[in-house]
């Protein structure tokens, strides 16, 4: 797992090296090369400049980070709702196969409710391995049923089968898809940028040990909830299986 696996570890870890990068530009850049008068505009422009940059591109990432969490959520939704499609569908089927096939459904959506909750790699493995045997005998469980007797009902339940074990994979797809780590490279090369600049400027304000912190404070911040959405099992922030939760308590 990387560091971005850790909102909390970001926030503290961002929150200092940033403080540092601005107290460098304070400290030595500051004394070491004095602001001229006549260049103070224009270095005002670029610091301007450069914290405009760095708004949007923590704003576009934020969106990404919504974006992606807005999708994990509609996956969520839309599994849950194939596989209570296909419980129906199975009363299609001969009583004998429509039983096996609606108790497997029942364990297999408690197996994707433990998906959604699980925190550590170890049970999450433990997860996916019986959701993989779950969904061999799913597809089994139907694929018999369909060759015995191919009449459009059993097609119907076999399509609606099919949409249960693609639902899974467009989740998982969904949970793998994270913020490049070209783009947290690029906010954090320009969010130092930015506080060495800041701490530049702050060396003429009074007060100057107050202000360093605020500018990294608030980076450090923005990273960390940015963070925290994109990550789907660390952090405060998480997809509730809400949906699947309620079917499965239907099925009871």
């Amino acid at each position: 797992m990387s560091v971005l696996e850790y909102p909390l570890v970001i926030l503290v870890t961002s929150f200092l090296v940033l403080w540092l990068a601005a107290w460098f530009g304070s400290a030595h850049l500051g004394r070491r090369l004095k602001l001229q008068e006549m260049v103070r505009e224009d270095f005002g422009l670029i610091l301007a400049a450069a914290l405009t940059l760095l708004g949007l591109i923590i704003g576009f990432s934020f969106s990404m980070a919504t974006s992606r969490y807005d999708q994990r959520k509609n996956l969520e939704e839309a599994e849950a709702n194939a596989i209570g499609t296909e419980y129906l569908r199975a009363g299609l089927l001969p009583a004998k196969d429509a039983s096996k096939l609606r108790a497997l459904l029942k364990a297999y959506a408690d197996e994707r409710v433990l998906f959604y909750v699980a925190r550590r790699a170890r049970q999450l493995e433990e997860i996916n391995a019986r959701s993989a045997k779950l969904q061999a005998e799913l597809w089994s469980s139907v694929r018999a049923p369909a060759l015995a007797n191919p009449t459009p009902v059993t097609a119907l339940v076999v399509s609606g089968m099919n949409d249960v074990l693609n639902a899974q994979g467009y989740t998982q797809a969904a949970w793998w898809n994270r913020i490049p780590h070209s783009a947290w490279i690029m906010m954090v090369v320009i969010a130092l940028c930015c506080n060495v600049l800041v701490g530049y400027r702050a060396r003429d304000v009074k007060g100057e040990a107050v202000v360093l912190p605020i500018l990294p404070f608030v980076v450090s911040v923005s990273f960390f909830l940015i963070a925290d959405i994109d990550s789907p099992r660390a952090g405060l922030i998480h997809v509730n299986p809400q949906n699947l939760a309620s079917l499965v308590e239907s099925l009871k």
